[in-house]
């Protein structure tokens, strides 16, 4: 999808307080420079990086999303919830990212054991050197071992060590997916379900819907344009709203996909709308 002179968003973007390359301002800069109208902040697990955007933002024709991205299990199947809109100050939704990210602590250091065994040592510190507040994930790690030539690339490090059916593959603790609804929901936020095209979970879309799911990532840059009728006729069919984002984490995959995929901005209004509504059903 290309930017046009029309309002154009980037729902999906992860900065350096995730596993994004960019700093916040650096985002906010390239989104400026290729023309977006708006764009979410959804970094993994955390919302740190939201106010460095806002405040980038603050003179600039752009708006900020302020946005979130959990990860969630679905039985055994991981799938990945985005909430919009989140009040990403109130204590007790930070307090609960602040686990996860202690989970995902732990779980990195069990990777690094296990690839240890295989006679792959990386230090504690190359992964955690970012600072207490940022998610560390496995795209962090996959950097490092693409850097050391430990591997070709991150695409080796995740198909032959980290990745789902990698010979290091660690598990990690995810809430619910009921859970992870309820508690953007209770953030004032709006909960939309991320790509997918990628977590593949088409028929427990109803059962998301009755628990509280709202929207749908119908655009993504990893769906073709017949992925995109699908997932609208979907989101017709049990009333969700339509997203979209581009899942930009910078230049990590040899290119920058800010912009790719969005939304315009009757969409956005949907999405702001619905959280005010959500908001005022709480009050």
């Amino acid at each position: 999808m290309t930017i046009e002179n029309d309002f154009f968003a980037d729902l999906h973007v992860h900065t350096n307080y995730s596993d994004g390359f960019f700093s916040p301002e650096i985002i906010v800069q390239k989104a400026i420079e290729i023309g977006l109208g708006a764009i979410a902040v959804t970094d993994h697990d955390g919302v740190e990086g939201i106010q460095s955007a806002v405040d980038a933002a603050r003179d600039v024709p752009l708006e900020v999303i302020p946005g979130v991205e959990i990860s969630a299990f679905d039985r055994d199947k991981e799938i990945h919830l985005l909430g919009y809109f989140v009040d990403y100050q109130d204590s007790s939704f930070t307090r609960i990212l602040e686990k996860m990210r202690r989970n995902r602590v732990e779980r990195m250091k069990k990777i690094l054991g296990l690839l240890s065994f295989k006679g792959i040592k990386i230090e504690e510190h190359e992964m955690f050197g970012m600072g207490k507040d940022r998610a560390v994930g496995r795209l962090h790690l996959a950097r490092v071992m693409a850097r050391d030539k430990i591997v070709r690339n991150t695409k080796e490090a995740f198909d032959k060590y980290i990745g789902d059916k990698g010979s290091c593959y660690v598990r990690h603790k995810r809430l619910d997916y009921r859970e992870a609804i309820a508690m953007i929901k209770s953030s004032g936020g709006v909960a939309v379900l991320a790509h997918p095209v990628v977590t593949d979970v088409d028929e427990r879309i109803p059962e998301y819907v009755k628990n509280g799911l709202r929207g749908i990532e119908v655009y993504h840059s990893k769906q073709n344009t017949s992925d995109n009728q699908k997932y609208l006729k979907i989101a017709d069919e049990y009333g969700l709203l339509i997203t979209g984002g581009s899942d930009c984490h910078g230049n990590v995959y040899g290119k920058m996909l800010l912009g790719t995929a969005g939304v315009n901005k009757r969409s956005v209004d949907e999405i702001r709308e619905s959280a005010k509504e959500g908001k005022n059903d709480q009050e």
